[in-house]
């Protein structure tokens, strides 16, 4: 299968992606051989794609990295580049090309500090591959310094590398950034284009596939998450019975610090699979002993390690959370549509007696009340309020309604 066959539901961005990426194939075939290259490309060197939650916009960006790498034998013979299976696909897919660097933010933002090693590496020609590519997977968590300093890489690029910015929407992105990117929307892609994909790709049994696609809403990695860890599933089932656990005080928060230790956990398990080995792979780099005695002169740079860690923890956490609230506010929006009789479909068929109860018992005003204080409680997190008090907050108002 081909890369651009992960592009679940995004048939119009595949082509337009596909006919870059040949272009940008005769491109560099032409400079090879010193050719003059066509002046019609539809390649540029730089990208922005965007597209609401779960519509697969970094692996989409990531499908065209490794087409516009691709060294397939058949890509020569006039076939669309994107194998997916030859080396330049294959190491641009897993994140290991040496021409293929990834920037995404560790803690609230991305830091000039973060940008200036890749900044300086877009100004250097391919080591090994036919580009030299920059994807940067949250460009809306660019701070102003590290925003400008992509913004002067971006104007002036050199000739052979490839800026691939993603973000939710056009808007979160400078200006001065985005009116020099070709812009790709993406769309989010349907349930049943979800189910397929999980059938085919993961080899998901087809029911629990419907099932997964449909409480995620299309919402593509979440889905494939559902459909394949049993952990994700016990975590999404707690969260449901939340609503049903805030009718007192003590019900409210403690439903809140449970909530808030569970995102926690879900931190810690990251820090313990991830931590560990960056850290002993920095200390052989810098020479430790056998003993574990550090060089004179590293204490800053395992500083900077673990405050990048520690950055990251806090995020994963905040994310975790952020998953929590999605899964509720989408179970009250099938209460709402209970409520007022809509035809949208109802996303969590698996508690729609708990969701037929909580509509005979409140109005839908009460409901979109408790919708906002979800929305309330993502805002609090997005501008760092303590987690706990922003999640007891919201529980809170779940129970006022």
């Amino acid at each position: 299968m081909t890369v651009w066959d992960d592009l679940v539901g995004q048939e119009r961005v595949s082509e337009q992606l596909a006919a870059a990426a040949r272009d940008a194939d005769a491109f560099v075939t032409a400079v090879s051989a010193g050719d003059a290259p066509s002046e019609a490309s539809k390649m540029t060197h730089a990208w922005l794609f965007t597209g609401p939650p779960g519509a697969g916009v970094t692996q989409t960006a990531r499908a065209f990295a490794a087409a516009l790498q691709c060294v397939s034998p058949d890509r020569a013979l006039g076939g669309v580049p994107g194998c997916g299976f030859c080396d330049g696909c294959h190491t641009a897919l897993i994140g290991t090309h040496a021409d293929v660097s990834t920037v995404a933010a560790v803690g609230s933002q991305i830091l000039v500090e973060d940008m200036r090693d890749t900044v300086r590496k877009s100004f250097t020609s391919p080591a090994t591959g036919r580009w030299q590519i920059i994807l940067v997977e949250d460009a809306e968590r660019l701070n102003e310094k590290s925003a400008n300093a992509v913004l002067k890489a971006v104007e002036e690029p050199a000739p052979r590398t490839v800026w691939l910015l993603c973000a939710p929407s056009i808007e979160d992105v400078l200006p001065t950034i985005r009116s020099r990117c070709r812009h790709l929307n993406l769309r989010t892609p349907t349930v049943e284009a979800v189910a397929d994909m999980l059938v085919r790709r993961e080899g998901v049994e087809p029911a629990v596939a419907a099932a997964a696609a449909r409480a995620t809403q299309g919402h593509i990695e979440r889905a494939r998450r559902l459909a394949t860890d049993p952990a994700a599933r016990a975590r999404r089932a707690a969260v449901l019975k939340l609503p049903q656990r805030v009718e007192d005080v003590g019900g409210a928060l403690k439903a809140a610090q449970e909530l808030v230790d569970a995102a926690g956990e879900d931190a810690k398990q990251l820090a313990e699979e991830v931590d560990g080995k960056e850290t002993e792979e920095l200390k052989t780099a810098l020479g430790a002993s056998q003993g574990g005695r550090m060089p004179r002169g590293t204490a800053g740079v395992m500083k900077d390690l673990e405050d990048m860690q520690k950055r990251r923890r806090t995020r994963t956490q905040r994310d975790s959370l952020d998953l929590a609230l999605t899964d509720l506010t989408a179970f009250y929006r099938d209460v709402l549509a209970l409520q007022i009789g809509s035809r949208v479909a109802i996303a969590n068929t698996d508690v729609e007696d708990v969701l037929e109860r909580l509509a005979r018992g409140s109005t839908p005003e009460s409901t979109l009340r408790r919708m906002d204080a979800i929305a309330a409680c993502r805002d609090a997190l997005d501008r760092n309020v303590a987690p706990l008090l922003a999640v007891e907050a919201m529980t809170m108002s779940l129970r006022a309604g």
